[in-house]
């Protein structure tokens, strides 16, 4: 018995710990499925393949490897560590050996993944003996090594924002790569939905088309998690037919899932104990029995909490030794990471508190036991979290999933059902969203002209080119469109928010001003404002200034014992409506503005998180332009309700539905965003608004104008499992937030909404 099983023994005969259990699923451990190599593999990648130990291939490697081969797009959605990495890693270098003028393009969300894909493709070729030129392109490839990659690189990795701003507008430059593109790889296909993988669309676009001038036609390569659509996703993203591959023949090992439900420490609030000093206790308790463990938490603010909890526990446990424990996540510079990252392969990290940064498939070796701080959102992101821990297909590993106050979770623990018996979410993308595709437009007549009618993949965009040439933007002459602009377009646009630039954190404590960490522009009011404590590797800085026009913000190190959390206030106003229903209430769909401001913050004391004082935050408000979902209620149907009473229904509905929406669209909580008005001044009758928080929209609200009603019997059902009397964080919100009889008040509206 492993030491892990050990403790899971102990785990399950412990009265204390089972009674907060909502449900413990073991996941029995299955045989591989095999297939022999196909006979068009070249003799050189066979040979390669048996020195690594591979004499055959699990049978969905072996259906991928022969349906690119026969020129099929594929998508591959096999659980983690099934090995996908073989099943583009193979036909590529089989078409390179075949032919050497071959080339291959790799795409990887993250730089972090691109660096570990190299390292495994670049053994994979070693082991066939062959001399192939594979290089990363991004952001830190060094320059004079830039051009080696563009005329001798067979395999080019790089990310989506480095083909967007760093390879398609210089095409001309990349001559050899785009007359001999044979293969396009797409790895983590269900990390673009929403706002990225609208904009990634649009890439693949201007990608064929350029392809299409140099006479190439690449078969695309996909892999995914588990998504409830993965080929509508794939052919969303390429516009072209994909054949879906999703029957895995790895073998896996014995996986322990547990749903833990914190014990109610206010029964009157409903308030349970907090995920993180849970997520403390139990890390600790792996930890010190050896156990390397992986923790994931919702925020970079969750991330540097518990890691400063979790190095305080094991310095009383060891004073004066390393204590093998680091945080990861967005805004750590690129060595901190790959340290990381090589520290979780050798053994000497032995806990790694993450967001969804290490929720890819980056190599962090053979973890046995992942925790959970919260519900990561979707039942695709839970699985592809669990499935960093248990990669050996020898052994039991653990995935622990703490659930906290919030609606969302609380419909999990009521409902545990919901999450093993359901299928994952639907991955949504809309890349005709005008701004969006306007954008892409504009790139791509910098790169090449436009014919008139031409369209842009499938879409008809003459009416955009009409438009950016009355901008005079474009030169348009009787069957052409021409860039006449002295600026280069894609420099302008981020691919992963409305933001262009990041904010870059200096630290100002010592003789030297020294970079530490960067934030985006969207979220610096709220984690880098005046007064504001950010955290970075356990490390407390309190932020001097925010220098918000030279997108600089200046900290120093200090030593409190809070943190502070911000507070964002929003106005909103509709301006057009797309699609209505009648009924006891007003269901639309349309587009709104907004104006958000960040107002004031909280400081909130470390391990008993009580509010300890605020301050204000005197920053200026941003306005997007966005979609939205909403509900007016008319006087009938509100059968004599007061005022005061639909006030505080309608605060509920706000508190409450935005994550339970998040739970059926695949989309994380803060991508969604409601709010209330006692009477709008569209609809003149009080009102809920649930918008896509992103310029434009991605069709999250259209989404939830189809199936509304589900989302709102879902709603009702956490309100009626809730333990508390008249609201409290995992139903309605507080009743100091939300007023009295919040509960009741609530659930009046949702009889009204489902009846």
């Amino acid at each position: 018995m492993t030491t892990l099983e050990k403790l899971l023994h102990k785990w399950r005969h412990d009265p204390a710990f089972m009674q907060n259990v909502s449900r413990w699923e073991v996941l029995p451990a299955t045989e591989g499925v095999y297939s022999d190599f196909p006979d068009f593999l070249a003799e050189n990648v066979r040979e390669g393949l048996k020195a690594r130990g591979i004499n055959r291939l699990y049978s969905h490697q072996a259906e991928a490897i022969t349906q690119i081969e026969q020129g099929h797009n594929v998508v591959i959605v096999t659980p983690t560590a099934s090995g996908k990495t073989l099943c583009y890693n193979l036909p590529v270098l089989n078409a390179i050996i075949k032919n050497p003028e071959s080339r291959a393009l790799y795409l990887f969300p993250t730089k972090a993944l691109s660096q570990d894909q190299v390292a495994e493709l670049r053994a994979l070729a070693g082991s066939t003996k062959l001399d192939l030129n594979i290089y990363t392109y991004d952001g830190d490839t060094e320059t004079g090594i830039r051009q080696k990659v563009r005329h001798s690189g067979q395999i080019v990795v790089t990310n989506p924002d480095m083909l967007h701003a760093g390879i398609l507008p210089h095409h001309t430059k990349w001559l050899k790569l785009f007359q001999n593109l044979r293969y396009v790889v797409i790895d983590e296909l269900h990390r673009y939905r929403g706002v990225f993988g609208s904009h990634l669309a649009n890439v693949i676009r201007r990608l064929k088309r350029i392809c299409r001038f140099y006479g190439s036609s690449p078969v695309f390569i996909m892999c995914s998690a588990t998504i409830a659509n993965p080929g509508e996703l794939a052919q969303l993203l390429i516009e072209a037919p994909v054949v879906e591959i999703t029957k895995s023949g790895a073998p896996r090992g014995e996986k322990h899932f547990i749903i833990y439900n914190p014990p109610l420490v206010n029964k009157e609030l409903g308030l349970r104990r907090s995920t993180m000093l849970e997520a403390r206790r139990f890390a600790t308790e792996l930890i010190s029995r050896e156990i390397q463990t992986i923790i994931f938490t919702r925020s970079r603010l969750g991330v540097e909490v518990l890691l400063t909890y979790l190095q305080q526990s094991t310095k009383k446990q060891l004073p004066g030794k390393d204590s093998g424990i680091r945080g990861y996540r967005g805004g750590y510079l690129p060595r901190e990471r790959r340290a990381i990252e090589a520290g979780l392969r050798q053994g000497t990290v032995k806990a790694v508190v993450s967001t969804n940064a290490l929720e890819l498939g980056i190599d962090i070796g053979q973890l046995e036991a992942c925790i959970m701080t919260g519900y990561p959102g979707s039942i695709a992101a839970t699985w592809q979290q669990a499935g960093r821990s248990g990669r050996r297909s020898d052994g039991a590993s653990l995935a622990l999933l703490i659930l906290g106050n919030d609606p969302l979770n609380r419909y999990i623990a009521d409902h545990p059902e919901y999450f093993f018996t359901s299928s994952p979410e639907r991955a949504l993308i809309n890349p005709d969203n005008l701004i969006i595709l306007t954008n892409h437009v504009r790139c791509a007549a910098f790169e090449l002209p436009f014919t008139k009618g031409e369209l842009f993949g499938k879409t008809e965009v003459e009416e955009i080119l009409d438009f950016l040439a009355e901008e005079q933007v474009l030169y348009a002459t009787a069957d052409r469109y021409h860039w006449m602009e002295d600026s280069y377009p894609a420099a302008e646009i981020s691919l992963r928010s409305a933001a262009r630039e990041n904010v870059v954190i200096i630290d100002i404590t010592g003789p030297q001003p020294r970079v530490i960490g960067e934030v985006d522009r969207f979220s610096a009011p709220m984690l880098v404002h005046e007064e504001a404590i950010y955290i970075h590797g356990g490390d407390q800085y309190q932020v001097e200034k925010l220098d918000f026009a030279e997108k600089k913000a200046y900290v120093r190190r200090v030593d409190v014992n809070y943190y502070t959390d911000a507070d964002l206030a929003v106005d909103l106003k509709v301006l057009d409506v797309f699609a209505e229903k009648t009924g006891p209430v007003t269901c639309a769909w349309g587009e709104v503005k907004l104006n958000a401001l960040v107002s004031m913050f909280k400081k909130i004391r470390f391990h008993t998180h009580e509010n300890i004082g605020s301050g204000p935050v005197n920053l200026p408000e941003t306005e997007i332009h966005t979609t939205s979902f909403w509900l007016a209620f008319p006087p009938p149907a509100l059968q004599g309700m007061k005022q005061a009473a639909i006030q505080t229904g309608l605060l509920g509905l706000a508190n409450l539905s935005a994550q339970i929406a998040s739970l059926f669209v695949m989309g994380d909580p803060k991508d969604l965003h409601a709010v209330s008005q006692l009477r709008a001044p569209f609809t003149g009758l009080p009102t809920l608004f649930l918008y896509d928080n992103f310029p434009g929209g991605v069709g999250y609200s259209k989404e939830i104008f189809n199936i509304y009603q589900e989302i709102f019997a879902a709603a009702r059902q956490v309100i009626n499992n809730c333990s508390c009397t008249s609201g409290c964080p995992s139903c309605v919100g507080p009743e100091h937030l939300v007023g009295e009889n919040g509960k009741e008040h609530t659930l009046q509206l949702l009889e009204v909404i489902l009846s």
